[in-house]
């Protein structure tokens, strides 16, 4: 019983890891209708000015959020004005696409040229510490990841249901035609929601440099479950991507320790197979998805 409830532990701060790298990814996608291919890369430019930051002040890593996530935003926004923008008239909606997935290769290699292929290990500041709850025992950094992913969900949620900018983000993700009669400037919402989509992975940076080792390729581990997880839950859902998170967790975990860790990736990607198969809109993409208005 016991390994079945830290299997069960392992699997929901995996959960929370994979979350708060996919809110902003799919944010973006469920307002933008962009897949952003850099989306690994911005999380990478993140932890490498965390792992800057904690270096050069010495300060505790979670202090560089003051400096990366307003960092992210702007690059985040950037990308959408200086690259997406002028490519959303386009008859071709892959070239958007292609832009980002060009945008990918350029940040990797420019980390790659500043920094080399070497590790960057932010200090840890006690994140690695166990903390043991009954017979379950999880990193204290684990911890403030899937906490972090809970208040990241509902926090978006709250600021897309009851504030006017969130209500005009749902409006021209509902129908953008309709939001520009109603007087929303569509090009402000979009550069808003790609630099906070960016900002989203800023967080999720600051929080798992301590954790994991930094390099140009880091982001390439962790974007391609965050895909997985965006239509698992549904395209565009952020409650459905958490969910989706937490499932993907479970099954990672419980399959690497009764199937073997080298079957944790077959099983993972054959359950999302057979959930696409029976329910192609994802777990939730009808009931919770971003472009619903309520009344």
């Amino acid at each position: 019983m016991d390994t079945v409830l830290q299997l069960l532990a392992n699997g929901l701060m995996l959960g929370g890891l994979f979350a708060i790298v996919s809110v902003g990814l799919t944010l973006i996608f469920g307002i933008v209708k962009v897949v952003n291919f850099a989306h690994g890369e911005f999380l990478m430019v993140g932890m490498y000015l965390t792992f800057l930051v904690t270096r050069w002040l010495g300060l505790h890593p979670f202090v560089a959020v003051i400096v990366v996530v307003p960092a992210l935003f702007l690059i985040g926004a950037l990308t959408q004005r200086v690259i997406i923008q002028p490519l959303m008239s386009a008859r071709d909606d892959h070239i958007q696409i292609f832009a980002t997935v060009g945008l990918s290769t350029a940040l990797m290699n420019l980390a790659l040229l500043v920094f080399g292929a070497d590790i960057a290990n932010t200090p840890a500041s006690g994140l690695r510490t166990p903390v043991e709850i009954g017979p379950v025992r999880v990193l204290s950094g684990q911890i403030a990841i899937f906490v972090a992913s809970i208040l990241l969900v509902l926090g978006l949620e709250a600021f897309l249901q009851r504030t006017a900018t969130g209500r005009a983000i749902r409006a021209v993700a509902q129908n953008r035609a309709a939001a520009q009669l109603m007087g929303i400037n569509v090009d402000r919402i979009y550069i808003l929601t790609f630099g906070i989509g960016a900002a989203c992975v800023g967080v999720a940076a600051v929080l798992i440099a301590p954790l994991y080792p930094t390099s140009p390729t880091i982001g390439t581990y962790f974007v391609l479950t965050a895909f997985v997880v965006v239509v698992l839950g549904g395209l565009g859902s952020i409650p459905g991507a958490f969910v989706g998170s937490l499932v993907i967790g479970l099954v990672d975990s419980f399959a690497g320790f009764y199937i073997g860790s080298d079957m944790r990736e077959v099983a993972v990607f054959g359950m999302f197979l057979l959930i696409l198969i029976l329910r192609p809109a994802g777990l939730f993409g009808k009931q919770l998805n971003l472009s619903h208005v309520s009344p």
